[in-house]
């Protein structure tokens, strides 16, 4: 009787991909990256064709715990199907308790990107250190009421610094103006290779002064999601953000 043999395990990524990922969308700045959290998941395909057909140059997942903030959205089977259906990077946020449990799994479900927030970690640097050794980039967010003294010591470990416009939790909420100056101060602060990222509120009304701001990737979900052509929405942003 023959051994029985057990099915290898599908390889990851190259790891020299996750990083050229970050630097496609450094190349592409600026970039609006849709947030999935509102899209039809019953259709998910559908709507990832419908986004690289509108010009996208990559996607944010925003994975929430029901602990960390109030809502509860999806885990790594809904990376792992985005990961399937396209090779656009994916931005994944991490609004989760104990985010160092679930940075390999997230990473090998596909995740170009990792992003923590920093009010979830009594230090956020040996998370960020790890996701950068799994050859991911790594990225840490703060809350409006987060002062940015609480990144500065760790912004030498971030690829990615994701400024919340509005408080982690729940999507369609009202832009916060203090991203604004967040932004202006990380933009003087960070290395010129970090990617300043913004989310919360991001639309037609917002976007231009976050980009004046210093932000390169601007996370946006209803200004996308909420009307039926994606294209021209993406188009608009993109032109709003580059003027």
């Amino acid at each position: 009787m023959s051994a029985v043999v057990p099915a290898a395990e599908p390889p990851l990524p190259p790891l020299m991909t996750r990083r050229h990922a970050l630097a496609r969308l450094r190349e592409a700045a600026p970039v609006v990256l849709p947030s999935l959290l509102l899209c039809d998941f019953g259709n998910l395909e559908r709507e990832i064709r419908q986004l690289e057909a509108a010009g996208v140059q990559g996607l944010h997942l925003d994975v929430m715990d029901g602990h960390f903030v109030p809502n509860l959205t999806y885990g790594m089977p809904i990376v792992e199907a985005c990961r399937r259906l396209t090779d656009l990077p994916i931005d994944v946020h991490l609004m989760i308790s104990d985010p160092h449990r679930y940075i390999r799994p997230f990473f090998e479900a596909g995740a170009d990107n990792l992003t923590i927030h920093v009010e979830a970690v009594a230090d956020p640097r040996p998370v960020l250190q790890e996701i950068r050794t799994l050859g991911a980039t790594a990225g840490l967010a703060l809350n409006p009421a987060t002062p940015l003294s609480a990144v500065e010591p760790a912004l030498d470990l971030c690829d990615v610094v994701l400024v919340m416009s509005v408080p982690a939790g729940f999507g369609g909420q009202k832009f916060h103006p203090v991203a604004i100056e967040k932004l202006r101060q990380l933009r003087q602060i960070t290395r010129p290779d970090v990617l300043l990222e913004v989310d919360g509120g991001i639309s037609g009304k917002t976007i231009a002064s976050c980009a004046q701001a210093g932000a390169q990737l601007f996370v946006v979900g209803s200004a996308i999601f909420q009307g039926s052509d994606y294209a021209t929405a993406v188009s608009e942003l993109t032109s709003l953000a580059r003027n």
